[in-house]
């Protein structure tokens, strides 16, 4: 590897790491403030909701890293299916945290957002203080 493409890859590293850790403080900063604020079931809900989240975000970035032009194989037929699949598995698991855990659907729909919020904040950090 050249040293430009370690550079980058250590960014793309440190970014990921960022994002992580956004997602991590988002969930329970988020969960603490709507438990305060509106109650257990809403805050059991938003912090459920942020799991799932995070899982998705988890495995998003998987399916990428298995894509890559830096991949040690090619993906397998399995990768097509469990992305098919795990919508149904997400759908599966919110009904069952809505029904059976008795909480607030309002408060787990937002907390999916979860990911896409510490990856705006990804964002704005690298267009203010990232130099390239």
């Amino acid at each position: 590897m050249t040293d430009a493409a370690n550079k980058e890859e250590l960014h793309y590293r440190s970014a990921l790491r960022r994002i992580y850790l956004h997602i991590v403080w988002l969930s329970v900063a988020g969960s603490i403030a709507v438990f305060v604020k509106a109650g257990p079931s809403e805050g059991i809900g938003f912090l459920l909701g942020a799991m799932v989240s995070a899982l998705n975000f988890r495995w998003l970035h998987r399916m990428v890293d298995a894509l890559g032009p830096q991949r040690e194989k090619k993906p397998g037929k399995l990768l097509g299916f469990f992305l098919s699949f795990r919508y149904v598995l997400f759908g599966v698991a919110g009904y069952v945290i809505v029904r059976y855990f008795k909480v607030n659907i309002m408060a787990a729909l937002i907390g999916l957002f979860v990911a896409v919020a510490a990856v705006l904040i990804e964002v704005v950090y690298e267009i203010v203080y990232v130099r390239t």
